[in-house]
């Protein structure tokens, strides 16, 4: 059985010894950018790799890109095949943060055309509590390069998320927390505020009280609340730098809403030229 969307710490224990089976450890603070790789080599899930947001999963920053920019492919299938991810590798990634992290690198390497790759349901917290196997030993990593083919459809820039939207062929759902989507607050980004005509589904919601997520059927249901009959793949997600809206999709994939694209300029791409409009704080 292959997983492309969740898997169970209880499914992923019992992989642990499998070597067709890649852990990677997403844990990342933007407030302490080195806190997760420090917290890695504190103690991991045994056998985990550590991707570091801003070095393996995002490209370098430049006046026109958002904070996050996608990496060049070429150098993403490196440090992939760095963790020895091959074609019939199954892929877990974790974090402390619900999935926030995870689901970039679960998103990448869909785009990079590897499907079987999953986030840990419950994450760290939830390994932990399980009382599940923990070291601090680093993997051995080789000079590899994962082969696949990255399939550009999958996201949109700036200027066709404009025109989309002018067009009324999208529709853009902004993962961020409800206070800095309505602009009362921004403490990242310069400008507060929202792209207009988006729509708020912070991530957050996405899971239930004990931070796994909700139910697919669940998800269905409020997913299809929010499309309000557009097609799944009308939907393009972005949040502040293009990593958390990785989690609504992810959601929406996990809930058998299939198609949906990812806006990774976000917001802070969004608002680098002043020819973009910007909603006014509601």
């Amino acid at each position: 059985m292959r997983y492309q969307t969740i898997v169970s710490a209880e499914t992923l224990l019992n992989h642990l010894p499998d070597p067709a089976w890649v852990i990677v450890d997403c844990r990342f603070s933007l407030a302490e950018p080195d806190a997760g790789r420090q917290a890695w080599l504190a103690g991991h899930i045994r056998g985990a790799h550590y991707a570091h947001l801003d070095h393996d999963l995002a490209g370098p920053v430049t006046p026109q890109t958002g904070r996050h920019p996608l990496p060049a492919p070429d150098a993403l299938r490196h440090v992939v095949g760095g963790w020895g991810v091959t074609p019939r590798s199954q892929v877990v990634a974790y974090d402390d943060a619900g999935g926030a992290m995870a689901s970039r690198l679960w998103w990448l390497l869909h785009w990079l055309g590897h499907h079987d790759v999953a986030v840990l349901d419950g994450g760290w917290q939830g390994w932990q509590t399980a009382g599940y196997p923990v070291s601090p030993l680093q993997p051995v990593e080789l000079p590899s390069c994962y082969p696949g083919n990255d399939t550009p459809h999958t996201w949109l820039g700036s200027d066709e998320v404009q025109d989309a939207l002018e067009e009324n062929e999208i529709l853009l759902v902004d993962a961020r927390a409800a206070e800095r989507f309505s602009g009362r607050v921004e403490p990242i980004d310069p400008v507060a505020g929202h792209v207009p005509c988006a729509v708020n589904r912070p991530y957050q919601i996405n899971l239930d009280a004990s931070g796994r997520f909700k139910p697919a059927e669940q998800l269905r249901d409020e997913f299809e609340r929010l499309l309000a009959g557009r097609a799944a793949d009308e939907v393009v997600h972005m949040c502040g730098s293009g990593v958390t809206a990785c989690h609504n999709l992810l959601a929406m994939e996990h809930a058998g809403l299939s198609g949906s694209r990812l806006y990774p300029g976000s917001w802070s791409e969004w608002i680098r030229s002043a020819k973009r409009p910007v909603a006014p704080q509601t």
